[in-house]
């Protein structure tokens, strides 16, 4: 038997019995099919209002038979009164052409061999986008065996159980799915935000570098030696600026495809803090404005150095960057949950005194491009430049490593990005 998909205001009676017959779209007339009588298989009876997307299903000659919850929530429309009324009418589709959908895809007189339709764009009578596709149940006509000979009253159909029907048969259902877009229209926009980023990130080094190199090369004889070292200078802090936004855009990628490797190593994370701090030291930064302390009792790491240098650079600079006063790094052993039980761990936590993050607005800080205000200071507004993908990168990172991070205030005001990483094995 096959699947049946039933709706509670399809198969309620219907005020008045079968509502008057129309023409249908091949010339017949049919009433609102019924559900099959007898036993239904365990398992076989779906009802439409519990799926997640819109369901709307039409007999042979386009009648609706099935119009679900979520169908009726995306087009405004009561179940029971479009039930039994013709889909082309209920549902006048048209693309963004203003095209009517059921005249050039025809599904009623098209192509006997058509199963279905890929879903698309197509637009309500009231402008509403929804995105459609539509699949074809194909049977041979009531009453006649699928080879096509005559069925005799009470004998099965002539396709064994599971097996699809041949193409060519005629149209016994049109099953229609129904999707919002705006799930479609956020994706959209996260994409035009990726490329305007990246243009605005790399026209700016890439200009400078042009410049610079073009001035060099025209009129080297006219600057002293201390000129054109600035210069050279800017070009290759510029050129790093480059490489650092490809640098996050693969790993952006990696992140979100699940392509992430981590490769392990024995790792002193305590020394790799200290070199983190060693380079902003010897980039300009005061010695004196960070602090780094370990706690006892830290157990043997085996992490991907790279990324671990990754996440502490990328938290370091988030803490000079937006906040104030020291910054403080504290590695302390942790205990993480898992699946086989509690495991050791290193905490990680980088605090500053600034203003700290606003609670409320604590967990967005992790998404791309997020450029909210939190109340009481400005730490995620883009001050100093930055593409708004650094915390984004560090989450995809500890998230590689089977770890957790969080942002909360800190002790002594400010804020305080805190991870924690499983120690790993040698064989991991």
């Amino acid at each position: 038997m096959d699947e049946l998909i039933s709706s509670r205001a399809s198969s309620a009676p219907q005020p008045g019995g079968t509502p008057a017959n129309r023409d249908a779209a091949h010339g017949q007339v049919s009433a609102v099919s019924p559900l099959p009588e007898g036993p239904v298989p365990i398992g076989s009876l779906v009802f439409a209002d519990e799926l997640p997307d819109g369901v709307v299903v039409a007999d042979e000659a386009g009648r609706i038979v099935v119009f679900n919850r979520v169908a009726a929530r995306l087009t405004g429309l009561d179940p029971a009164e479009v039930t039994g009324k013709f889909v082309f009418d209920v549902l006048p589709l048209r693309d963004s052409e203003g095209r009517d959908w059921w005249v050039y895809a025809d599904p009623y007189h098209g192509l006997p061999t058509r199963t279905r339709h890929p879903e698309r764009s197509l637009y309500l009578a009231d402008g509403t986008e929804i995105l459609v596709s539509v699949g074809y149940v194909r049977g041979a006509p009531r009453g006649v065996r699928g080879d096509g000979s005559p069925r005799e009253r009470g004998a099965p159909g002539g396709r064994p159980p599971g097996q699809a029907p041949p193409p060519g048969l005629a149209l016994r259902r049109l099953v229609i799915s129904l999707r919002g877009a705006q799930q479609r229209e956020r994706l959209e926009r996260s994409r035009a935000e990726l490329v305007s980023t990246v243009a605005h990130e790399l026209r700016s080094p890439l200009t400078s570098v042009k410049g610079f190199t073009a001035t060099l090369l025209n009129k080297w004889g006219r600057f002293t030696d201390d000129q054109k070292r600035v210069m050279l200078e800017t070009v290759n802090a510029d050129a790093d600026r480059v490489t650092r936004l490809i640098t996050e855009l693969l790993d952006v990628s990696r992140i979100e495809s699940g392509r992430m490797e981590v490769h392990r190593q024995l790792v002193d994370v305590p020394d790799r803090a200290r070199r983190i701090v060693a380079g902003r030291v010897a980039a300009g930064d005061a010695e004196d404005r960070f602090r780094l302390e370990v706690l006892d009792g830290l157990p043997e790491t085996w992490l991907d150095a790279d990324k671990i240098d990754q996440i502490l650079g990328n938290l370091v600079e988030n803490a000079v960057r937006h906040g104030a006063g020291i910054v403080t790094i504290v590695v302390e052993p942790a205990r993480l949950e898992g699946e086989d039980g509690n495991s050791d761990a290193v905490a990680v936590s980088v605090r500053d005194q600034g203003e700290g993050i606003s609670p409320d607005v604590a967990p967005r800080v992790f998404r791309q491009f997020w450029r909210g205000k939190p109340r009481g200071g400005s730490r995620t507004s883009r001050h100093g430049g930055g593409t708004g993908l650094g915390l984004y990168i560090v989450k995809g990172l500890v998230e590689a490593h089977s770890g957790t991070i969080c942002v909360r205030r800190a002790p002594g005001g400010g804020a305080e990005f805190r991870f924690i990483v499983p120690a790993g094995t040698a064989a991991a």
